[in-house]
């Protein structure tokens, strides 16, 4: 039995999406599950449109999602003598031939046709058949390179995902495989590099299900293995539509930067049209363990957001505190600070990761632990009253001479509402807004007990500058 080899085999035209993301994934993850190779392939001929920037963006996100590859990234453009040598060999074996319509022949012909209401297609004008006299080449046009396309019978394949797929060999036309200056096109190199490379299953999105009966007339023109090809369906935004930039982030780094954790973004996008029973969370070797494209559903998958900002909490609630402070650590330096020692990092975020389903939200969130808060206006307003410094005085008088734990604390917050015959919001809230500039956190008293007497005094005499304590 052949040892299973899948490839990802991007177009350096744009950034590593969503959609390319997840057919990464299904091919790593296929490969693991086999005990086989994933190989990464960079398909950069359209020089046109590839960029240097296009392919290191690539590169990134498959390293942030520790995709690893186990050969490659292959370039096509350092491969042209390989594919110059397979055209040769096409036009030796009779598999392909010379095309020399100019341009406006091809234009009048797509015109004609068009007219007459028939689907544009070359029409052979240059291939050559038995009994068939072909005008001599012109001298002003250089030819391109067509592939001899069979005529009759059609293509049959079993996709993995979509099932059988028939295509008649009539509804092909002869396509161009190599251009007039003499560099191959996309779908002649897939053909070549699948081959060459040993790839056995080709899973991809169904945009390409079009070109899957030429690349295997192509194969069999060869004498090579033809792959077995799965087909993924597209991806639809939140709203049902194509997933396009409007439905927000299209790179798979700017969710890095959104603050994702891929541990979450990869859980996400393997349940994306793909499902293990009702597992929801679950870690990439588990999911390498049990995929299958059998449970791969040929419909389109829905993007959903809500579900990924759910995944992306579960993750920061169970990952490892270290590993945890150190995804924080540079979203925290992007706010200016530069030192988390004091308090301890580890203990800021076991207080308030329960509380965040973002790292940038997170980080902004405990900012406050490291740098002077800036004070919420609206919060003050309505939290700090006439009788509030009074409040707070008899607060600090009770814990000045104590020592400075959280238990501590909440005692005295307890002793002075029953002392002052107040309800607990009219301390704690006046105190929040001081001490970290808004209404909202975790138990004051653990909030204060991490940042410690002489902060907390500090910050405290920035609004009641009148304390006697």
């Amino acid at each position: 039995m052949s040892v299973v080899k899948t490839r990802f085999a991007p177009s350096p035209t744009g950034y590593l999406h969503i959609g390319g993301a997840r057919t990464a994934l299904f091919s790593w993850a296929y490969a693991k599950r086999h005990g086989g190779q994933f190989i990464l392939r960079i398909e950069d001929t359209d020089v046109a449109r590839s960029t240097p920037e296009a392919v290191q963006a690539i590169l990134d996100g498959m390293a942030w999602l520790q995709l690893d590859h186990d050969e490659g990234p292959f370039y096509q453009m350092q491969r042209m003598d390989v594919y110059k040598r397979m055209i040769q060999r096409m036009l030796d074996e009779g598999h392909a031939y010379y095309c020399y319509c100019s341009k406006e022949e091809l234009d009048a012909l797509r015109e004609q046709q068009m007219q007459q209401g028939i689907k544009p297609r070359y029409d052979g004008r240059w291939r050559p058949e038995p009994g068939k006299v072909l005008p001599p080449p012109p001298d002003n046009v250089p030819p391109v390179v067509r592939f001899k396309n069979p005529t009759e019978g059609v293509v049959v394949w079993q996709d993995l995902v979509k099932g059988r797929i028939e295509i008649a060999n009539a509804e092909l036309d002869d396509l161009i495989i190599a251009r007039a200056d003499g560099t191959p096109t996309y779908n002649f190199c897939v053909v070549v590099d699948d081959w060459e490379m040993g790839i056995t299953q080709v899973i991809r999105g169904d945009d390409h299900v079009n070109n899957t009966p030429r690349q295997i007339n192509m194969l069999k023109a060869l004498g090579a293995t033809v792959p077995q090809y799965a087909h993924l369906s597209m991806i639809l935004g939140d709203d049902g539509q194509k997933l396009s930039k409007r439905h927000g982030a299209v790179s798979v780094m700017q969710y890095h930067e959104d603050g994702y954790l891929r541990e979450a973004v990869l859980n996400y996008l393997a349940r994306l049209g793909w499902s293990h029973g009702d597992d929801e969370v679950f870690s990439m070797a588990q999911f390498c363990q049990w995929f299958d494209l059998d449970h791969i559903t040929p419909s389109a998958a829905q993007f959903n957001t809500e579900k990924l900002n759910w995944l992306n909490a579960h993750y920061i609630k169970t990952l490892p505190l270290e590993r945890l402070a150190d995804e924080v650590k540079p979203r925290l330096l992007a706010l200016g600070i530069t030192d988390t020692q004091a308090p301890d990092l580890h203990a800021v975020l076991t207080l308030y990761r329960e509380r965040a389903n973002n790292l940038n939200q997170l980080a902004k969130e405990i900012a406050f632990f490291y740098q002077t808060p800036v004070i919420n206006e609206a919060d003050a307003a309505k939290h700090i009253q006439p009788e509030t410094a009074a409040i707070i005085e008899a607060f600090v008088q009770q814990v000045q001479d104590s020592a400075w734990t959280a238990d501590i604390l909440h005692d005295a917050l307890n002793q002075v509402v029953a002392a002052q015959q107040i309800k607990f919001p009219k301390l704690a809230m006046p105190l929040r807004v001081a001490v970290i500039g808004i209404a909202q956190s975790p138990s004051i008293d653990q909030v204060m007990a991490l940042l410690g007497k002489t902060v907390c005094l500090q910050r405290l005499r920035v609004l009641f500058p009148n304390l006697t304590a």
